[in-house]
């Protein structure tokens, strides 16, 4: 019989479809393309193209090298399409009561990941996968510090099915002057739980995932990796520090590379079982004016694009799962890398 449940971070509803339920195995991903070598020589991510981007941002390189020529191993650019633009002009307007807008002021930076045109955090070194997570860490602190920002994203589409148009290893940040309503929503669940529990939920759910154990994929020292009790999708994982921290901004350098580490070896997990799904992640993170919140826990979300989602989902808010958490679980927790 299908069930309801109820994620206790946002009161949010899922139907875990026990109907039409799909062994983890069953998943079949179609493969990529093959990538004609035209295309990965135009590459604009690529070393020697580096005249093709906007100016780095910020680069790790080898020291004897220069910004705009290649040497480098990570680097941080503007986005050529920015969804949002810098400007000083963060005014609010509102037209006949009603109406309100603003300039798109804002950040969109591209985090190009490795020189390497062909890997994915899943098959990188951990070196490098730590590199990236230590840029992520610069950038959003940098950006955080800015006046004009209340929020910063950092998300990665991996895959056409996950919005990406260049298979070049990337992942994106996005700073905005406002605090979407999406979040706000997120913010008041947890806040709501705080003010009548006394503690925060997402501390109070990594408890009982320890403690249960059936949902787990990975644990280290510091962080666990699981599947969520009312996932949204298969395979959909969360990544949460064991210590209560509510902003992304205060890892330190050494917690990065752990981070990056449980990262990378969920990821691989991934990518073996599923052979190299679409997917997109996102670091969850309290507003750059909210960083001390006692209710909240920044954490990564992982949803690989196995399923699409339809018109009851679009009308109800309400998401299928054809893949029971604790099945998933135990097949990613199974599968060796």
């Amino acid at each position: 019989m299908p069930e309801l449940r109820q994620d206790p971070t946002t009161k949010e509803w899922v139907v875990i479809s026990t109907e039409r339920a799909r062994r983890p195995e069953d998943f079949f991903v179609r493969p990529a393309e093959e990538e004609k070598p035209e295309a990965k020589k135009a590459c604009p991510f690529c070393p020697g193209n580096e005249r093709l981007t906007p100016e780095e941002i910020l680069a790790y390189r080898a020291y004897d090298t220069k910004p705009g020529q290649p040497g480098w191993w990570l680097r941080v650019i503007p986005n050529k399409f920015p969804a949002l633009v810098p400007s000083n002009d963060i005014t609010r307007y509102m037209e006949e009561g009603l109406f309100r807008h603003m300039a798109g002021v804002g950040e969109h930076e591209v985090i190009i990941e490795s020189p390497s045109h062909d890997l994915t955090i899943a098959t990188m070194e951990q070196k490098q996968v730590e590199e990236i997570f230590l840029a992520y860490r610069e950038r959003y602190i940098k950006l955080c510090q800015d006046p004009r920002f209340e929020l910063v994203i950092l998300f990665k589409n991996h895959g056409r099915e996950a919005g990406t148009s260049l298979r070049h290893p990337h992942s994106q940040l996005i700073a905005t002057p406002i605090t979407p309503s999406h979040i706000r929503h997120k913010l008041d669940e947890a806040m709501r739980y705080f003010d009548d529990e006394g503690r925060c939920v997402f501390c109070v759910l990594l408890e009982k995932e320890l403690k249960n154990k059936i949902r787990i994929v990975l644990e280290t020292d510091n962080f666990l990796s699981f599947e969520p009790f009312a996932s949204k999708s298969p395979f959909e994982t969360w990544i949460l520090p064991k210590k209560h921290c509510s902003a992304f901004g205060y890892i330190t350098h050494e917690e990065s590379k752990e981070f990056a580490y449980i990262v990378r070896l969920t990821l691989a997990k991934i990518y073996k079982a599923l052979k190299n799904p679409d997917y997109n992640y996102v670091i969850h993170s309290t507003p750059c004016h909210d960083m001390n919140e006692e209710y909240y826990h920044w954490h990564l979300q992982i949803v690989p694009r196995v399923v699409a989602v339809a018109g009851f989902e679009l009308g109800s808010g309400i998401y299928i799962n054809t893949v029971v958490p604790e099945e998933a679980a135990k097949f990613l927790r199974e599968t060796a890398v």
